[in-house]
């Protein structure tokens, strides 16, 4: 694979459904900083971008719209996200606890909790790479940056 063919030069949340706290937002914008500068998105069965990912939540389900740069379609996939409940809820659950952390707690105390908050990252970054399987091809660090604005989504709904 060409490095500048299969990647993403662009990635869009859908606005409509509102903002978020500033630590959510802020995860947003170093997620789709992070995600432009460096990242593997090959859709199975096209040619190559680069890619435009329009993120967004309709009906419970995450949609990914995949344009090339110059906006032509390339492919939707629409997921559930019941797969992803469990691992979001606890990952909402110790962000908060790890924002809490950073306020009040000491830097041992700070770093077990952001060791948990890696894991279950890591868990949800697995779980979307095998649900995109067959249909996008990622690596791992894209997945996790994709998984980080999945989360911002559900938060925000």
């Amino acid at each position: 694979m060409a490095d500048g063919v299969f990647r993403l030069c662009d990635v869009v949340l859908d606005e409509t459904i509102g903002r978020s706290t500033p630590d959510v937002e802020h995860e947003r914008a170093v997620a789709i900083f992070d995600l432009i500068e460096e990242n593997s998105f090959a859709p199975a069965g096209h040619a190559g971008g680069p890619y435009k990912l329009f993120l967004s939540l309709v009906d419970s389900k995450l949609v990914l719209s995949i344009k090339t740069e110059a906006g032509a379609d390339v492919a939707t996939h629409i997921l559930s996200l019941t797969p992803f409940r469990r691992i979001i809820k606890d990952y909402f659950m110790i962000c908060e606890s790890y924002y809490e952390a950073i306020r009040s707690s000491t830097p041992s105390q700070i770093e077990a909790i952001d060791m948990g908050r890696r894991g279950i990252h890591n868990d949800g970054s697995q779980t979307l790479m095998d649900r995109l399987s067959g249909k996008i091809k990622i690596d791992f660090d894209t997945a996790r940056r994709l998984f980080t604005l999945v989360c911002v989504l559900y938060w925000r709904g």
